[in-house]
């Protein structure tokens, strides 16, 4: 799947420290105990809530191709919506428009 252009230009210009950041990744998934979908919806909420609107298209695509839904999407955006009210509303056309695309 294609990472925002940020982290392409991350993984380009630093490689050393992609490189060490993603084994740190892969190390914190493979000790989550949360399964893949929930682990990306949750991801995908603490996104919407900080911002992080440039990965959001990879990891909503993660989500779908681990089962979530178009409506399990929206619910994990709009879950932090009484913590940091509407910021979050900013992440839905973003994300829908990755889970909608073929």
């Amino acid at each position: 799947m294609k990472v925002s252009k940020s982290f392409e230009a991350f993984a380009k210009e630093a490689p050393e420290v992609h490189s060490a950041w993603m084994e740190t990744v892969h190390k914190l998934d493979a000790a989550s105990k949360l399964d893949k979908k929930t682990e990306e919806l949750a991801y995908i909420a603490v996104m919407a809530a900080t911002r992080l609107e440039s990965g959001l298209p990879f990891h909503v695509k993660m989500a779908k191709t681990n089962g979530a839904t178009r409506d399990e999407i929206i619910s994990a955006i709009l879950v932090g919506l009484p913590a940091v009210g509407n910021t979050v509303i900013s992440a839905l056309p973003v994300a829908l428009e990755a889970y909608d695309e073929v």
